[in-house]
């Protein structure tokens, strides 16, 4: 039912694991991404060299997914833009966590832009997916505060415990629907 689209550590998708949740794919942009080794499912890589360009990759990845019986697609730290050709094919069911407050700061430097920006507060939103970057329907979102000395690595990693529990949360009760 779950697909999950990751490209690094994979820690969002290991919460979504230890949720129970009922993954049954995961795919990534990138061979080499440590999530992969996170599951224990069907697993793909679409690495972007590997086709004519970013539709044509969007639309295997897509055919893949739905051949796995996915209805549901959560992004749990997947770095690129997803195409039309992949989104009119999950319509809205495509979930993405990301670490602000939406529409604050979206796109891919959100933590160190905060930081440059002194705000007071940060957050984890969880949001549908649209063609915009970070700018679908928030679903849920949850404040951390900015503490004096913060680095984009402990303001990210108090974060990330903030996904690792919102996500699942908000996934559950999708799946629910």
């Amino acid at each position: 039912m779950i697909g999950v689209l990751v490209s690094g550590e994979g820690t969002n998708l290991q919460a979504l694991v230890e949720a129970g949740l009922p993954i049954t794919a995961v795919a990534s942009n990138r061979r080499d991404a440590p999530a992969l080794a996170r599951a224990s499912c069907a697993t793909a890589a679409f690495e972007l060299s590997e086709f004519p360009d970013r539709t044509a990759r969007d639309r295997a990845m897509a055919d893949w997914l739905e051949q796995q019986g996915v209805r549901l697609v959560v992004l749990a730290g997947y770095m690129h833009l997803l195409t039309p050709a992949f989104l009119e094919r999950f319509p809205g069911a495509v979930v993405n966590v990301h670490p602000s407050l939406l529409p604050a700061f979206p796109g891919a430097h959100a933590v160190e832009e905060q930081l440059a920006a002194g705000v007071a507060e940060s957050g984890a939103s969880v949001h549908l997916v649209d063609e915009g970057v970070d700018s679908g329907p928030v679903l849920a979102q949850e404040r951390v505060p900015v503490l004096d000395g913060d680095t984009p690595e402990t303001l990210h990693e108090r974060i990330k415990s903030v996904e690792h529990r919102l996500l699942p949360e908000v996934v559950r009760e999708l799946c629910a629907r």
